[in-house]
C-alpha cells in the first residue's frame, strides 16, 4: 500500500514556465478534484496536530482557504481567513512581509483570534516562509499561540522553514 506522499504526489501536476519562464508551477487542482486524494491530504494535514487543542485554523489567501477550512472542520475548530490588504470588511490587524522585490500586506480581523487560543496555520505551499511567518506574527499580535504549520507542498530549495523559527512544520510533499 502506498503512503500519503506517494498518493498526493501522483495528483500534483507540473506546469513548466508558469507564471514565467524558468518556473515549474506545482498545480494542485488535480488533487483537489479527486475525492480520495483530497481526503488523504486533509487527514494528513490534521493528524499530526491531533491532541494539540487546536481552537482555530488559519488559512492564507487563496488556496490556503481550501485546505484550512476542512482541517478546521476535522478539529471542530473555527476557520479564520488571512487575506491580502483591503479584502476584509471590519477592524483589522495587518502585517507586512517581504517579497522577492518589495513588500506586501496580510490582514486578519481583530476579533478572529482570542488571547490564549491555540492556532494551526495551514497553506498550500511553503516557499520562502514570508507569508507563513507574517501570519504567525498576526496570531501573536492578537494574543494567540501558534501550535504549528501545515503545508501540502514545501519547496525545500527555498529554505522557508528557517523563517518559521522553532514552530512545528508539517509538509506532505517536499521538492528539493
Amino acid at each position: 500500500m502506498s503512503g500519503p506522499a506517494e498518493v498526493l504526489g501522483a495528483h500534483v501536476r507540473d506546469i513548466p514556465d508558469f507564471p514565467q519562464p524558468g518556473i515549474v508551477f506545482k498545480d494542485i487542482t488535480p488533487l483537489l478534484g479527486d475525492a480520495a486524494a483530497f481526503r488523504t491530504c486533509i487527514d494528513a494535514l490534521a493528524d499530526p496536530f491531533a491532541g494539540e487543542g487546536v481552537s482555530k485554523v488559519l488559512g492564507t489567501e487563496a488556496r490556503g482557504f481550501i485546505l484550512a477550512a476542512p482541517v478546521a472542520y476535522r478539529f471542530g475548530a473555527g476557520f479564520v481567513p488571512v487575506r491580502k490588504a483591503g479584502k476584509l470588511p471590519w477592524e483589522i490587524e495587518r502585517e507586512e512581509y517581504a517579497l522577492e522585490y518589495g513588500t506586501d500586506l496580510l490582514e486578519i480581523h481583530r476579533d478572529a483570534v482570542a488571547p490564549g487560543e491555540r492556532v494551526l496555520i495551514v497553506d498550500d505551499v511553503l516557499a520562502t516562509g514570508g507569508t507563513a511567518a507574517a501570519t504567525a506574527r498576526l496570531v501573536s499580535a492578537l494574543g494567540g499561540e501558534v501550535v504549528g504549520f501545515g503545508f501540502l507542498i514545501e519547496l525545500g530549495f527555498l529554505h522557508g522553514r528557517a523563517a518559521l523559527g522553532h514552530d512545528r512544520v508539517v509538509s506532505l510533499l517536499t521538492y528539493d
